[in-house]
């Protein structure tokens, strides 16, 4: 199959109409028409349910889809990914490190640190992202390496090196009472009268429903949690970032949080693999016994 083809493809399968397929790919109808029909034949499989006032998927169109959407994907990523090979070794930018705003501050501070005392040490262009947007930004090319969290960030498909692992705290107002409690459990963080929990944002932009306040960022969360709109769950080492009108109460049942730095498994990058040597060299040590 051609990546045209599948680009046609999921036009349709997204707009379920062939005529606004058409206009978003910048085509007339009939040849889109006939390259469906080709690919339907080629494969032996109808991919699509015609009607006389809807278009429908077909068992096999939505697998065909979901094929379709990996497949451009690394389609791109490999051109992103190439472009930015090209660029290094003309002296251009160096490697792209995406992480969440307001995670691991700490240990990204002494990562970038010991990393530019390094012989033949690159430009490390940071990129602050939103909520679970560095795991995109790593798979789709757009990120050379990533700082990801587990178990909220999905490592699967990558090479990682784990950097460190601590519970979770409840962030509450100073002035809330539970703010002297020495720990909460999470059903409690869930449920706290006046302080819903923050919605953040879909993969596709939506939020999902609830009480909460809508949030975008790590600075806007503080800000709303310091106005006593919201509470947050949280890494430990956030405790760093709290302003004086802020208190952090370990939750106790709260899974372990993990930061591992993430790198796609077919980077032959130098600068990639220094940067990854340097994080490990990082880690705590164990404690020798007496």
């Amino acid at each position: 199959m051609e990546t045209r083809e599948l680009r046609y493809f999921v036009a349709v399968a997204e707009e379920l109409h062939f005529g606004r397929a058409a206009e978003r790919l910048g085509i007339a109808q009939p040849p889109l028409s006939r390259a469906i029909g080709q690919l339907e034949r080629r494969l032996g499989a109808a991919l699509l349910e015609r009607g006389s006032r809807a278009v429908t998927m077909t068992e096999t169109g939505t697998v065909l889809l979901r094929e379709a959407r990996a497949a451009l994907d690394a389609v791109e990523a490999a051109e992103r990914r190439t472009r930015r090979a090209a660029r290094a070794a003309s002296g251009g930018p160096g490697v792209v490190l995406a992480m969440k705003a307001g995670a691991s501050s700490e240990l990204l501070a002494k990562l970038l640190d010991a990393y530019a005392s390094e012989p033949g040490a690159v430009d490390v262009d940071l990129v602050l992202c939103g909520i679970g947007e560095q795991e995109r930004m790593l798979r789709d090319g757009r990120a050379d390496v990533a700082l990801l969290h587990r178990p909220f960030d999905a490592t699967a498909g990558f090479d990682t090196e784990e950097l460190s692992t601590e519970g979770q705290v409840l962030v509450l107002p100073a002035r809330h009472d539970l703010a002297g409690r020495s720990g909460v459990h999470m059903a409690e963080a869930a449920a706290l009268p006046g302080l819903p929990m923050p919605r953040w944002p879909r993969s596709d932009g939506t939020y999902p429903e609830g009480d909460g306040p809508k949030v975008r960022d790590h600075t806007q969360l503080l800000q709303l949690v310091s106005l006593g709109r919201t509470s947050m769950v949280a890494p430990e080492s956030c405790r760093s970032q709290l302003i004086g009108d802020l208190v952090a109460v370990p939750v106790l049942d709260a899974p372990a949080i993990t930061t591992v730095i993430a790198w796609p498994p077919h980077s032959r990058s130098v600068a990639v693999a220094a940067l990854v040597r340097t994080a490990a060299r990082l880690q705590p040590q164990p404690h020798a016994g007496p």
